[in-house]
């Protein structure tokens, strides 16, 4: 299985990104999605999930309202919308996919991470 992530770049505080990840290897509708991130010097965080049948989400406080995660199965594809966009949103960006039955999955339970994306947000 391979998750490759692409979408990253240089953007304005307030500005917006779209980050893709695209599932090659397996039957994407098969996995829980989901977005972390890693600031430097931090841990890695969680940003959001999407069950199976992209009906069911979860984002993390910091990024409710702002960002949007999406997914489209026949394209082997999951979005991370990213509205309104803080210096504090710097971070390389992870896709990651989960063959579990919970939603959502624990962080530590995602079976398959891409490369990342850097996303720079200037002030």
């Amino acid at each position: 299985v391979q998750l490759q992530a692409s979408g990253g770049g240089l953007v304005q505080a307030g500005g917006s990104l779209r980050l893709s990840c695209v599932v090659s290897g397996r039957a994407f509708s098969g996995f829980v999605m989901a977005w972390f991130r890693q600031a430097p010097g931090k841990e890695r965080e969680f940003v959001a999930t999407i069950s199976r049948g992209g009906g069911a989400t979860d984002h993390a406080d910091s990024v409710k309202g702002r960002f949007t995660i999406s997914r489209n199965n026949a394209k082997n594809t999951v979005y991370l919308q990213m509205n309104s966009l803080k210096p504090e949103d710097t971070a390389v960006y992870y896709c990651a996919a989960d063959t579990g039955l919970r939603f959502p999955p624990p962080s530590s339970e995602y079976d398959y991470w891409g490369q990342g994306t850097l996303v720079t947000v200037s002030s």
